[in-house]
């Protein structure tokens, strides 16, 4: 009986331990906060906390009697505040971005009024994505996608940091970014806000965009910085039809290994705040799922932070996926799932029914309290009690020159040459250009969704200040030297859809190239954001191709320019230009950097951070399975499989040339526990000095689930002159090797296992197997 004891005790103590390991804070948590918490949440009513769990959006207490000037309503904030005591507002007044004194004054109205009536700030929120991008003047950095095209933490970290000074510039204190999702899905309309479709690269951005935003002190936001809020948890960017907000059939290991790992690291790094995704998975909606909200965040990561559902999500989960009756049994499954603050953002009904469910025993004030904590705790991190709002005058570097040399040199470092035949770039000055295309002189177009209005489509009138590419061209090559005439323009008549082009005069176009000595066709897709961007084929408009097919004839070397928020198809096109340049999404400073490039006063070295598909019915990622890229197989049936991709992920060209040499490992066995350090030289072989983003990356040879072909490990961007060498060291555990088994648990077998880099290739043994008992290692 007593060696029974002593067993059981040890099984227990052990439990313990697992339990301990899988449950140390996220973040540290501050005694003094805690007890603040306590303290004003004891003294709350119960409509006073359902009023913290409540987000509204602007429009709600909005004055709009006076067309186009802003104005708060007082008998508005008097019911919104005052009667239902709602502890956050969101979104851009009038839809369109406002002068930062515009949103100081609005948010200080807000704050008198809430610290009068409930004696708790409001917290208002955007969504700055991409730099300050509902703040006129403020600085525009390029969207997500070509921040991982740089391939540059610094840069990313860097650009956090100016947005949230500018944001904080207006008294904003809370931001909807990063954007963590997997662009796994090129028919996705909103891949071009993610970092990609690798799992560690988003993770990798994902930690340098939360401590850019919040700074080193999660428990302390400054007066500078501003809290983060990771979006969209989870699985978001893979929809099974490849259309916005539509079901997805992510199984339980991709979402463990690959879609959760960017939000784990977010959360390591400090993340105050988690947006849920809009879509459902398997059938069930995230803003329902109990296992994901409490279980994969709260509970496993010990995590204290703040989960706010995506817009009008609530009331979806029964007008939309109906798996409730009512609107009141919603806000029932959403909560008890984990939701801890519901934006609305129009119906305050949603405050009436949580009273119900509450007073009914639906919803326990347990799982109340634990919310209200939540908000107050984030209100609190932000010192927003201490400072509802603050004297903007200090933010002296607002739209400064020092923010915007960042932003261009983002901008340069994310475009990506793709094709360059005989050298043709960089493009000698003095040479007659011709411009064209629908995206050649355009703000709308370098900036995208999310930029001055919701879908874009305000860009052109409110960045005036700064260049389209047609502008750029003519500055750097002189404007005598630039013709432009677009052949396929945009309709942007009233009521026109983003996709939708006018009639096209392409022979103007293919008349005026009989005077130049190049053709530049800038083509792609104008700006669109979430639901609105859904289409039907992938394909590049037919107008497009049309005027890329007919400038070829010419015999006029073609460049074309890529402007585009998901790679279009383009096939047919790419064999008749000689040089091609993917530019996404890359901001108000896009135009200069391109320009730059293009004349080789600055280098390319931006890499893909997606694949980019060839055929309408061959989209993949580079991480396919083995079974998706084989040779025929014998026999009667003829079984195969091809890989056929326009161009794969980290595909980048430069002016200058690098040889890869010299890959070592520090031993050639290992196990969970060890540490391998890897080692390349990396040498510039040209003539121009140049950046190179070094990709370091592994194959699991054999496995009790069949392997990805290869997997991304570590990246590194070093900056090389003519002739010089570096050598680039990674230091790579070996349990980042792990997989997630058929079982949900990570597990590392032994077996060999390929590292490459650069087309270098060395072999290590792992000589043990190990499986972890605990969801995270």
């Amino acid at each position: 009986m007593k060696r029974l004891l002593i067993l059981s005790m040890i099984s227990v103590m052990a439990m313990i331990n697992v339990h301990a390991q899988r449950v140390q804070p996220a973040i540290p948590s501050d005694p003094r906060i805690e007890a603040r918490i306590e303290k004003l949440l004891n003294k709350m009513t119960l409509e006073e906390k359902i009023g913290q769990m409540c987000e509204i959006t602007v429009d709600v207490v909005t004055d709009f009697s006076t067309p186009d000037i802003f104005a708060l309503s007082d008998a508005k904030l008097d019911t919104i505040i005052g009667k239902y005591k709602v502890g956050s507002i969101l979104n851009v007044p009038l839809g369109v971005a406002q002068k930062k004194e515009v949103w100081a004054d609005m948010i200080h109205k807000i704050q008198e009024k809430s610290m009068k009536e409930i004696g708790i700030p409001c917290i208002y929120g955007v969504d700055q994505i991409h730099g300050t991008t509902y703040t006129l003047g403020g600085t525009l950095f390029p969207q997500g996608i070509n921040m991982a095209a740089t391939f540059n933490r610094s840069l990313v970290r860097r650009s956090a940091e100016i947005s949230a000074y500018e944001t904080k510039a207006g008294c904003i204190p809370w931001t909807y970014a990063p954007v963590m999702d997997l662009g796994r899905d090129p028919r996705w309309p909103r891949i071009w806000e993610s970092f990609g479709e690798d799992c560690y690269v988003n993770a990798q951005m994902a930690v340098e965009a939360v401590k850019g935003f919040q700074g080193e002190e999660p428990n302390h936001v400054d007066e500078y910085h501003v809290a983060a809020c990771a979006k969209h948890f989870l699985g978001y960017g893979v929809p099974v039809s490849g259309k916005d907000r539509t079901p997805s059939a992510i199984s339980s290991i991709d979402m463990r290994e690959k879609h959760f790992a960017p939000f784990l690291e977010a959360i390591r790094a400090g993340a105050l705040s988690l947006m849920v995704n809009s879509g459902v998975n398997n059938g069930m909606p995230f803003h329902a799922n109990k296992e994901l909200l409490t279980g994969w965040l709260k509970e496993d990561l010990n995590w204290d932070g703040m989960i706010v559902t995506d817009w009008a999500d609530i009331i979806n989960l029964c007008t939309r996926d109906r798996i409730a009756s009512t609107k009141k049994e919603a806000v029932k499954l959403a909560i008890n799932a984990g939701i801890d603050m519901s934006m609305v953002p129009y119906e305050i009904s949603f405050c009436d029914d949580l009273k119900e469910l509450v007073n009914e025993g639906e919803v326990s004030m347990a799982r109340i309290d634990d919310a209200v904590r939540r908000v107050l705790r984030l209100k609190f991190r932000l010192g927003l009690f201490e400072n509802p709002y603050w004297d903007i005058r200090k933010y002296d570097k607002f739209g400064s020159k020092e923010f915007a040399q960042v932003a261009i040199e983002a901008a340069g470092e994310s475009m990506v040459l793709l094709k360059n035949e005989e050298h043709i770039l960089p493009l000698a000055k003095g040479k007659k250009i011709l411009l064209t295309g629908p995206n050649a002189h355009s703000m709308r177009g370098l900036n995208g969704g999310w930029s001055y209005s919701w879908q874009g489509d305000k860009a052109d009138e409110c960045a005036q200040d700064y260049h389209t590419i047609y502008e750029s061209l003519c500055e750097e090559y002189g404007a005598e030297n630039v013709i432009y005439e677009p052949g396929v323009t945009y309709n942007t008549s009233k009521g026109a859809l983003w996709w939708q082009e006018n009639e096209p005069q392409i022979s103007k176009a293919v008349d005026l190239a009989k005077n130049v000595d190049v053709i530049v066709a800038c083509i792609g897709e104008n700006s669109y954001c979430e639901t609105p961007g859904n289409l039907t084929d992938l394909n590049l408009s037919s107008n497009q191709k049309e005027l890329v097919r007919a400038l070829s004839e010419t015999g006029k070397p073609l460049i074309l320019i890529l402007n585009e928020g998901r790679p279009r198809i383009i096939n047919e096109i790419v064999p008749l230009a000689k040089a091609i340049v993917h530019i996404m999404l890359p901001g108000n400073y896009g135009a200069d950097a391109l320009a730059s490039l293009l004349s080789g006063e600055t280098n390319f070295s931006g890499k893909l951070p997606f694949t980019y598909p060839r055929m309408i019915n061959s989209l993949a990622t580079y991480d396919y399975k083995p079974c998706e890229n084989m040779g025929q197989m014998d026999g009667n049936y003829n079984y195969d499989a091809v890989m056929d991709v326009q161009w794969i992920f980290g595909t980048g060209l430069s002016y200058t040339s690098y040889l890869y040499s010299n890959l070592t490992v520090n031993c050639a066995d290992f196990k969970a526990d060890d540490e391998l350090t890897v080692s390349i030289d990396v040498t510039n072989t040209g003539k121009m000095a140049g950046k190179e983003s070094v990709l370091l990356y592994s194959s699991d040879l054999f496995a009790s689930l069949t392997p990805d072909n290869i997997r991304l490990r570590k990246f590194e961007k070093i900056a090389l002159q003519p002739g010089e060498t570096k050598t680039v060291t990674f230091n790579l555990k070996g349990s980042e090797l792990a997989f997630v088994g058929y079982d949900g648990k990570w597990r590392l077998e032994e077996g060999d296992f390929h590292i490459t880099c650069g087309g270098e290739v060395v072999s290590v043994h792992c000589t043990e197997t190990k499986v972890w008992e605990t969801p995270n290692i």
